[in-house]
């Protein structure tokens, strides 16, 4: 029997399953981090028991990865190599390696392209689950915050409720989004995720235009969102970094 038996991998001459492996791959990139393996299942056509053991293989040989909470997957380190995804600029990532170095909670980058949240450089020690809320949801988020306090028009009508704490009132939005403008700095406390807090502050280009995000994030009552020697850590950073206005 051979070790691809023994772990009850597909044979070389099974190209379905490597064509399934690799829908379930594009499935996990265009879903975002967290989704479940039922709802990867479901969004492929793969049979659960199939794309659940597929899913493990992936995991097992470094392409996905398993959230903090093992609640669903992430893309893992030699998918995006094999992707050719192209890392952020050094000194961006110099930077960022430096500034995590300093605290103990997960530091992410975001660029605004188009109205639009994209994370462009994610904490590798501090997997992100729920990614696609910070871009479908701006007002639960502390990143989604400073683009709507920037462009209000992009909260539309319905405010949806993605937890008990996420404001779903426009006019306590409104007022909120208030205080980002005047502090510069949005927090979140248990609104996209519960017992997940954070806070972003901009990143600006140099002619001043807002082009992303540096956010801290970590669990809730262990991450401080309102210190200020925080906050000032974050802007003395986010002023070092280098994004394109998009």
């Amino acid at each position: 029997m051979t070790t691809q038996q023994r772990h009850g991998a597909p044979s070389g001459h099974e190209p379905r399953a490597v064509q399934k492996a690799l829908a379930l791959l594009e499935a996990v990139a265009k879903l975002g981090s967290g989704d479940t393996a039922k709802t990867i299942a479901a969004h492929t056509g793969i049979p659960p028991a199939t794309a659940y053991r597929l899913l493990n293989l992936l995991v097992a040989d470094g392409y996905l990865v398993r959230i903090e909470d093992l609640s669903g997957f992430a893309l893992g380190r030699r998918t995006r190599e094999l992707a050719g995804a192209a890392p952020p600029p050094a000194d961006n990532g110099q930077i960022l390696d430096e500034l995590r170095g300093q605290v103990r909670f997960g530091i992410h980058l975001a660029a605004f392209t188009d109205d639009r949240v994209r994370l462009v450089d994610k904490d590798p020690d501090h997997e992100l689950s729920g990614e696609q809320l910070l871009g479908t949801h701006l007002h639960a988020s502390a990143i989604g915050k400073l683009l709507l306090a920037a462009h209000p028009a992009l909260a539309g009508g319905l405010l949806r409720r993605v937890t008990a704490a996420t404001i779903t009132s426009p006019i306590v939005l409104a007022a909120e989004l208030r205080r980002v403008t005047t502090a510069d700095v949005a927090t979140e406390i248990d609104e996209c995720r519960v017992g997940r807090s954070a806070l972003a502050v901009p990143v600006h280009a140099d002619d001043g235009t807002l082009v992303g995000a540096l956010a801290a994030i970590g669990t809730t009552g262990r991450i401080a969102v309102h210190d200020p020697a925080l906050i000032d850590l974050l802007r003395t950073y986010a002023a070092r970094l280098t994004l394109a206005a998009g």
